[in-house]
């Protein structure tokens, strides 16, 4: 009688090796195609949240005759009060608009919850957060102020002022705008509405040149010059650091928190000058550029690479000139 004896067959070390090198190889192809879905996901939605603050700016207009202030006075003195303080009420946000005493500045006690309070809508998917607790509701979503570099957009009316002169604010909004879709003559599907800003690192101890608004000391009064200027610094010296807590909070009012310009290409560096001078630039962490909407609610992704002159077309509302939409 002859006996079979079995035996049991596998994987030798070797080749279990090459089939986990193989399994490895093929993640490692699968995991950009899976992070670059993931972020168009993110994209589309940012675009969304963006859209929806253009639908809800424009009904306000609708109702006001004018769109939401740049700041908001009350009895005649600015309060600081944001753009998305008035547009709460129309993105269903009433709770939160509640909570707003529109008598006080950003900052007063009144104001703390509301200050704190985080608006979904305010917030792109894709925004990496470094803000410390405390720094209040982050916002990524700035309004238009135009080309110019005055930071109040409209010049001090006495001659012995340092800002006597300057060209006022040729975008949106500004200290106390008001704003009228007529106003808006190179068209609304030509002029940008709101762009993208990311979040600070919280720190002047640190040097974001993404994020951080660098304060380079000088006094520049053309665009031109304050790109210059601000391109001329060691971004590295924490000399030069000027406003870290970029983004927050959405309540305040401020070049650094909601309104940034036209001035630099975005994704490129962000300084603030003496005397109220600003280049508050637009910024995202979505490869390749930003979300912008125009002021009659459409979208556009603007690439970090678009020409300077292209960009400050889109940022003005009334140099009467034309850009070609295809970039």
């Amino acid at each position: 009688m002859t006996r079979f004896q079995s035996r049991s067959s596998g994987f030798t070390l070797i080749e279990l090796l090459v089939v986990i090198a193989i399994i490895g190889i093929l993640v490692g192809m699968l995991l950009p195609a899976v992070q670059s879905v993931r972020e168009a996901a993110r994209r589309t939605d940012c675009s969304n949240r963006m859209r929806q603050m253009a639908i809800a700016t424009l009904n306000y207009e609708g109702a006001r005759q004018h769109f939401p202030p740049g700041t908001h006075t009350y009895n005649g003195t600015n309060i600081n009060l944001s753009i998305h303080s008035h547009l709460l009420v129309y993105m269903e946000q009433n709770a939160v608009a509640d909570l707003v005493d529109f008598t006080v500045g950003w900052n007063s006690a009144t104001n703390q919850v509301a200050s704190d309070t985080q608006v979904g809508f305010f917030m792109c998917p894709s925004n990496v957060d470094n803000l410390p607790t405390g720094a209040g509701g982050r916002n990524n979503y700035y309004g238009n102020a135009g080309v110019q570099i005055l930071h109040s957009g409209i010049p001090d009316p006495n001659p012995g002022d340092p800002n006597f002169g300057m060209p006022p604010s040729d975008g949106i909004f500004f200290n106390a705008s008001r704003i009228k879709i007529r106003d808006i003559t190179d068209g609304a599907s030509n002029t940008a509405l709101f762009s993208e800003r990311v979040t600070g690192d919280g720190s002047n101890g640190v040097s974001t040149p993404k994020s951080d608004t660098y304060q380079p000391g000088t006094y520049p009064s053309t665009p031109d010059e304050a790109i210059a200027h601000a391109s001329a610094i060691d971004v590295t010296d924490l000399s030069f650091q000027g406003y870290s807590n970029v983004g927050a909070s959405w309540l305040r009012s401020y070049h650094s928190t909601n309104r940034y310009w036209h001035v630099n290409v975005p994704n490129g560096r962000s300084a603030m000058f003496p005397p109220n001078r600003i280049m508050t630039t637009a910024s995202s962490y979505h490869p390749g550029g930003v979300s912008m909407v125009k002021a009659d609610g459409s979208l556009k992704f603007i690439p970090s690479t678009i020409d300077i002159n292209v960009w400050r077309l889109i940022g003005c509302r009334n140099d009467g000139q034309v850009y070609n939409d295809d970039f």
